[in-house]
């Protein structure tokens, strides 16, 4: 009983042998002195600094699976740092266990998402606010990045690429063009058939006109369209990114001294900035006659009608609160898909994560920015 309660405290004896550093192991290496043991392959990593390294084990004491597996570890960091490991003086019993764990590694730690308990909704909640806030200290990089790039274009317009712009504005804009108009026309459809449906029990089929008309200009048309261009292009510019960063051409360009925020960041924003504002033109065009052509087949009310009735219901201001909102939601979609795409690690999987986590975060923050105007607006009386 004795001898179960001795322990000898482990320590590590160093020497050198020319170029080569000795570490010579003493003392119990157990799962008793465990917490021991950890400190000092802790410091003994620290402090080594050398090309070869010797660890004898004859002086060795007793060695259990837990101390086997310090070593192990030990061993890794040590050859991880770059040195080359020489292993000598170890007895017959003591190397079949080494053997035993170098061979036989603990499977990866992988949670039980199926149970849920409070630690578990707050680990969750500490992990997404550890990632928003991370994900915001990105995109104030990427702000203040395009803040000196846009200076020093300013100072030297030769820099700035406008053919690049120009095939980012045909992607963003030119081409999403079918699909924004053809979703904005069945978007008013609806709104007129709805809005017609129930006025018509109060007799107000005339006023489906002054809804359609608000409601389009000042919030549907402009939210519609960034919601289909963060899908669209959104999506386009993470994957973009996310692909030059696994074929490591973004590396090439900081290699070759180009600023890949101009090169690659600036034309994408600047052209979704001009993009939005006239995609949402086109989006509230389609929507008002989408809701014209149903207000005429299924309430009655002629072209002219609509017509008059939507002058007098909508004024230039109307039209401008939704258009105030294009230019800023472009910018929040972009930001979004850069900083995603310039997160893509190696992996397809990698890949395909950030895509949709770029999506999804561009939907949101467009719905919360638009929610914001609203408030803004309705305090000023706008």
């Amino acid at each position: 009983m004795a001898l179960l309660n001795d322990l000898i405290e482990p320590r590590c004896a160093t020497r050198h042998d020319g170029e080569r550093v000795v570490l010579i192991l003493s003392g119990d290496w157990i799962i008793r002195s465990a917490m021991a043991c950890e400190a000092l392959a802790e410091q003994i990593c620290t402090d080594l600094r050398a090309g070869v390294v010797a660890v004898d084990f004859s002086a060795l004491g007793r060695l259990d699976t837990a101390g086997a597996w310090i070593l192990h570890k030990f061993r890794g960091r040590i050859e991880y740092s770059g040195a080359r490991v020489q292993v000598v003086g170890v007895s017959e019993e003591h190397r079949l266990l080494l053997n035993e764990v170098d061979a036989h590694h603990p499977p990866p730690f992988v949670p039980d998402n199926n149970r849920t308990s409070i630690v578990s909704v707050f680990d969750a909640t500490g992990r997404a606010v550890v990632e928003a806030w991370q994900d915001f200290i990105a995109i104030l990089h990427i702000l203040g990045s395009l803040s000196a790039v846009v200076t020093t274009v300013l100072f030297q317009p030769k820099r700035l690429r406008g053919i690049a712009i120009a095939v980012q504005f045909d992607k963003t804009c030119i081409g999403a063009v079918p699909i924004v108009a053809l979703m904005s026309f069945l978007i008013g459809a609806i709104i007129s058939q709805q809005g017609g449906f129930y006025l018509r029990q109060f007799g107000a089929d005339l006023f489906v006109v002054d809804l359609a008309g608000v409601l389009v200009l000042r919030e549907i048309g402009v939210l519609l369209t960034a919601i289909m261009v963060a899908g669209r292009s959104g999506s386009a510019f993470t994957a973009e990114l996310g692909a030059m960063k696994m074929q490591e051409e973004i590396d090439a360009l900081h290699v070759i001294g180009l600023n890949v925020t101009e090169v690659l960041i600036l034309p994408r924003l600047l052209a979704l900035m001009a993009a939005v504002p006239v995609l949402a033109f086109v989006s509230d065009i389609a929507a008002l006659t989408g809701a014209g052509l149903v207000s005429w087949s299924y309430l009655g009310i002629p072209p002219q009608a609509f017509l008059s009735r939507l002058q007098d219901a909508v004024t230039m201001q109307t039209f401008l609160v939704g258009m105030v909102k294009a230019p800023f939601m472009a910018l929040i979609i972009g930001l979004i898909a850069c900083v995603e795409g310039l997160k893509v690690g190696g992996s397809a999987d990698s890949l395909g994560r950030h895509t949709t986590m770029s999506v999804v975060k561009a939907i949101f923050l467009v719905i919360v920015v638009d929610g914001l105007f609203a408030i803004f607006f309705a305090a000023i009386n706008v």
